[in-house]
């Protein structure tokens, strides 16, 4: 198996050339369309599935606008959020279908124009998700699996990395002293790691109602710190220690570290990893640059799946993202987050602005 080496082609640089599909429809019956496309295999040897895109699909009152995570619940439904966009405020963020792709509801209208990562949790006998946003919005929330907002967090200003009144100032700014989180990975003691991704570049550590504990990470040239750290997850996979894996997007790698956040090793040849998600003894990165990588418990590839990395990266690939027509099934475009559900199965959320999500079935 061999690696195909990245380009550099950045988010700015693929934001220049998408078509985002602007408007919905608010009126009217919804209808849900049927599904055209048909499942297309995938992989070999033990690892092989059956890939449907565009697997679930929405009432006509919605529309998909760039989505962005997955999550599944013990139910085996399905969450999904998306950035939105922000001048349609009353339009939700967060989509929920159950196990046959079918639409139950839609909430998360104060995400719109930022929505970006989604979790479920399990805490005692209850469910959660963990939801944050970046852009305009800048916060992180715990929630019901019906939208009801148990509490909210915007910038850590205890912190000391972020610019004055950054926990207030609802403003699309850029740079390393503002917050735009990306990801969320829960601790044991029920507290959890906010990704700050395409803000300060550090790794926060919150208490289990959400207090603010410490951070490591920052802006650098890797081992220990980061260029786009977008992706983080806890890998408890048997035969490991658990340790804490960050995807450091920009330098197309994956950075590890110990539960106290010492950094313990680096992996390369990915491109652009976006974030992770685990199932028995395989781990999954999705990466912006078509493909996911599937990785045994000795972190070794044993798949790559839907590559079209040559396609996507070439000099007039960065059309493709915006024309659903150079679309090919049993490819990916952007995989920007992937998650498994209990049987194994994989959902895959791609960073296109018409929205795409695909299940991966497993034979």
């Amino acid at each position: 198996m061999t690696d195909n080496t990245p380009t550099n082609m950045t988010r700015r640089d693929f934001l220049a050339t998408s078509a985002v599909v602007a408007g919905a429809t608010l009126a009217g019956t919804p209808f849900v369309h049927a599904n055209p496309h048909k499942p297309v295999p995938l992989g070999e040897g033990d690892y092989r599935y059956e890939v449907i895109h565009e697997w679930p699909q929405l009432p006509d009152k919605y529309t998909w606008q760039t989505t962005h995570n997955v999550a599944v619940d013990s139910a085996n439904n399905l969450y999904v959020i998306h950035e939105g966009l922000a001048e349609l405020k009353d339009h939700p963020s967060i989509f929920v279908f159950d196990d046959k792709g079918k639409f139950i509801r839609a909430f998360g209208e104060q995400f719109q124009g930022g929505g970006h990562g989604i979790e479920v949790r399990k805490e005692g006998s209850e469910e959660f998700l963990y939801v944050c946003a970046y852009q305009q919005v800048k916060s992180f929330a715990k929630m019901t699996l019906n939208g009801e907002v148990i509490w909210e967090r915007f910038a850590p200003m205890e912190s000391g990395v972020y610019a004055e009144n950054e926990d207030t100032q609802r403003e699309k700014v850029w740079g390393r002293d503002r917050f735009m989180p990306t990801n969320f990975a829960f601790l044991d003691d029920g507290g959890f790691l906010l990704a700050d991704g395409y803000g300060s570049f550090f790794i926060h550590r919150y208490d289990r109602d959400g207090k603010w504990l410490s951070k490591f990470g920052g802006p650098g040239e890797g081992e220990g710190t980061f260029q786009t750290p977008h992706g983080i997850w806890i890998d408890r996979r048997p035969g490991r220690e658990p340790s804490i894996v960050v995807c450091d997007r920009a330098h197309h790698t994956l950075q590890t570290f110990d539960m106290d956040g010492k950094y313990l090793e680096t992996l390369t040849g990915y491109g652009l990893p976006a974030n992770l998600d685990s199932f028995e003894n395989l781990l999954v990165v999705p990466e912006l640059h078509a493909r996911l990588t599937l990785l045994n418990e000795k972190n070794e590839v044993v798949a790559r799946l839907g590559d079209d990395v040559a396609r996507v990266t070439a000099k007039d690939g960065r059309e493709i993202r915006g024309d659903s027509a150079k679309w090919v099934d049993g490819k990916f475009v952007h995989p920007h987050d992937a998650c498994f559900d209990r049987d194994g199965n994989l959902f895959v959320a791609e960073w296109v602005g018409t929205g795409r999500i695909s299940k991966l079935t497993r034979v």
